[in-house]
């Protein structure tokens, strides 16, 4: 299928597909988890934005690798300036200086992979950031100007998110706010020892 073709009919359809290279693929449904983060993201970004001429999107703003035939749908993305769209229909960009995806089982492996090698493809893009739902860890790939890639990791709700060229920084508080994470098992074994141990101390020492 050509890409016009895939345009007319997500148009005209209320269900989201990605286009890769003259091949459609549905998009599935998303978790709880992945929701809030992305509306917990979406506020972060545009309530430190405002003032700036700089836009932030969710999840419906379509992005176009013109270079690899992708159309898709970021979780997240920025753009700094004025939007370059594809057509004059005005719902499909080329120019994001940032996008973010909320990483899931099903597509983790094509996040960090294969989309993110057509995400690259994108001359303006600055920054991909990677979104964990089942811990507090957040990977950004930052686009250096020897033209390579570098990653950070920030980890745990103490750390803070940090865009440089956007002049932004994110706390991971903020981001996962109202997302409860599983308790690995060794550090429920840990937690179960300190508090065996503890009992033990106040009943063999009860003054201390």
């Amino acid at each position: 299928m050509k890409p016009e073709e895939y345009l007319r009919l997500e148009r005209a359809t209320e269900f989201k597909s990605e286009y890769i290279n003259g091949e459609i693929y549905a998009m599935a449904g998303v978790s709880r988890e992945h929701s809030l983060i992305v509306t917990n993201l979406g506020a972060a970004l545009h309530s430190r934005l405002r003032g700036r001429p700089c836009e932030t999107h969710l999840t419906d703003l379509r992005v176009s690798v013109p270079d690899t035939r992708l159309y898709t749908y970021p979780d997240a993305l920025v753009i700094c300036g004025d939007p370059v769209f594809v057509d004059d229909i005005f719902d499909t960009v080329t120019n994001p200086i940032a996008i973010f995806e909320v990483l899931s089982p099903s597509t983790e492996g094509y996040d960090r992979g294969a989309k993110f090698a057509h995400y690259r493809r994108l001359i303006t893009l600055r920054y991909y950031v990677l979104i964990s739902q089942g811990e507090a860890l957040v990977e950004c790939y930052e686009r250096q100007d020897s033209g390579g890639w570098l990653l950070q990791e920030f980890r745990g709700l103490d750390a803070t998110l940090l865009l440089p060229t956007l002049e932004l920084a994110l706390p991971l508080a903020d981001l996962y706010e109202r997302i409860s994470f599983p308790v690995l098992a060794d550090e429920a074994l840990s937690h179960e020892e300190y508090s065996s141990q503890d009992w033990i101390e106040k009943q063999c020492f009860p003054s201390q």
